[in-house]
């Protein structure tokens, strides 16, 4: 009757015909924004294009090592991400018919064992099953030096002689729980003391079966996320090398499975090949001698992961490398998308007020704080932007005036307030310039940051930002955007004969997608995984 942890998993399943990709994401509590992202994705057919190899029927066997394949890979890929990863048991909806089917079976089964119990003489078979069971459980607990709990254990729980004595008509059930209860008392974490407290006040024996295997449940998820956070020093060592073999296995059996990668970098490369083209460089500097523009694959792979900022949801499917984190890219857009307009309204506010207030210790902050919360559900289909912003400028204009007021400056006039109102309500313009600016700006940073590399020092701030600094320097460190370089550099293993070093050799858009495909898959998988 123990009921195993709810551990997520992500699928994935391609067809001929349609290519559906639906991602579990693992749980991660306490984080409201990351709830209010969609959690699943809508995947279109495929444009008109060439398919990068034929498709094939698998059968049910391959599918499923592959959706098995592909969990164990998720749930490795989430504990060496998140540091706070834990594994939390199944809440089901209150009134979901899965919760009330449950609670029906639950209840049948434990009137059953009553039934059977207030028998005269008692029928103890459902019972020794269950004692067998926390048998079973308990011994799990056990290291390979607990050879005296172990001996213990199988000692006094010996089913054979429990049988014996329920056909005598000479088996206490009430000694033998209080051994298991004691014995969980050893076994459990200091934090379970309370429930195994609360067990020895529960003096019915189907109650007490029914505390003790709850109480079981919780010390199962207590052991496994023991063992999540002692492999995860492991894991972290070994983790690259595990995906990019997982994954290789997966490509094996689905060679078209890396078809939204390749669309993903493709549009990257012509991007950044229509940029040069628009700005070419200097004389001899990454250009060719056809004059086709050249581009450096680390700098291809930036502008690949800036693009995933800028990502629609809805109505792309997400590259399949980083479908392991697509609900963090999510999760980080919609954070850079409140943080643009946070740092328009800043910036519009100290533009009006002046150099009275812009320097002020915890000014910045504190209207940061309003306009956080006032900005909260901005993502929400039912969240009014309009209204949201006029009391944004009614409570900066407030707070503005107060300042000014407590620190001896000349109080706002009715003409400023109208004015910042008026500029902080047209930021929810789609086209506002200040907004476009401000976004321009951040992306500019994290592309610096992307081409630093882990350099201790961040790239230099650019103008108007400065009251946010601290927040894009969280998103770009403790976020997904970390660079996948060593001492700045890209490091992949490019065949011999088109480069003389790593990573440094520069290729037209045409001959770094061909190259890319057919040389760099096994580092390309890795620093998509990454």
């Amino acid at each position: 009757m123990s009921q195993d942890p709810d551990i997520p998993h992500t699928s994935e399943e391609k067809s001929s015909d349609s290519e559906d990709i639906q991602e579990d994401s693992l749980n991660n509590p306490d984080q409201s924004m990351r709830e209010r992202i969609r959690q699943s994705t809508s995947s279109p057919h495929r444009c008109n294009r060439a398919q990068s190899s034929p498709p094939r029927l698998v059968s049910m066997k391959e599918l499923m090592e592959t959706a098995k394949g592909v969990s164990n890979m998720a749930l490795a890929h989430e504990i060496v991400v998140n540091g706070g990863f834990q594994i939390k048991p199944a809440e089901l909806p209150e009134g979901s018919l899965e919760k009330t089917v449950k609670e029906i079976v639950h209840k049948a089964f434990w009137d059953c064992l009553e039934a059977q119990l207030s028998e005269d003489p008692p029928t103890y078979d459902q019972s020794i099953k269950l004692v067998g069971e926390i048998k079973e459980t308990l011994l799990s607990f056990l290291l390979p030096g607990h050879t005296r709990l172990r001996n213990q254990i199988t000692e006094v729980l010996d089913l054979e002689l429990i049988k014996q004595e329920a056909v005598n008509g000479a088996l206490d059930i009430s000694k033998l729980a209080e051994f298991i209860i004691g014995m969980m008392g050893t076994l459990c974490a200091p934090v379970r003391d309370e429930e195994i407290k609360k067990l020895k006040d529960i003096h019915e024996i189907v109650p007490l079966f029914r505390a003790i295997f709850y109480v079981l449940d919780l010390m199962k998820m207590d052991m496994a996320n023991f063992a999540v956070s002692s492999i995860r020093p492991h894991l972290m060592q070994q983790s690259v090398e595990y995906e990019r073999e997982k994954f290789q296995k997966i490509f094996e059996k689905q060679p078209n499975s890396l078809d939204f990668v390749t669309d993903w970098l493709q549009e990257a490369s012509d991007d950044l090949a229509n940029l040069k083209c628009k700005n070419p460089p200097s004389p001899g500097v990454g250009a060719a001698a056809s004059g086709v523009p050249v581009l450096c694959p680390a700098a291809v792979q930036n502008w690949a992961y800036l693009k995933l900022l800028k990502w629609d949801h809805v109505h792309r499917p997400f590259p399949e490398t980083l479908l392991m984190d697509h609900t963090r890219f999510q999760e980080m857009q919609l954070e850079l998308e409140q943080l643009t307009l946070t740092g328009a309204i800043l910036l519009v506010m100290f533009n009006v007020v002046g150099a009275a207030l812009s320097n002020l210790p915890g000014f910045a902050d504190k209207i940061k704080t309003i306009i956080k919360v006032l900005l909260t559900g901005m993502h929400l289909p039912s969240f009014n932007l309009s209204e949201s912003l006029a009391t944004v400028g009614e409570k900066v204009c407030a707070e503005v005036n107060s300042c000014l007021s407590q620190h001896g400056f000349t109080p706002f006039t009715i003409e400023k307030e109208i004015a910042l109102k008026g500029q902080i309500q047209t930021l929810g313009n789609s086209d506002n310039t200040i907004c476009k600016l401000i976004d321009s700006r951040i992306q500019t940073f994290l592309e610096s940051y992307l081409t630093s590399g882990h350099q201790k020092s961040f790239p230099a701030i650019p103008g108007g930002l400065g009251p946010i600094q601290r927040e894009m320097e969280e998103i770009a460190v403790n976020g997904c955007f970390k660079p996948i370089t060593t001492d700045g550099a890209l490091e992949l293993q490019w065949p011999k004969c088109c480069c003389s070093s790593k990573a440094m050799f520069w290729f037209s858009p045409q001959q770094f997608l061909r190259e890319m495909k057919v040389h760099c898959l096994p580092q390309l998988i890795q620093a998509g995984l990454r």
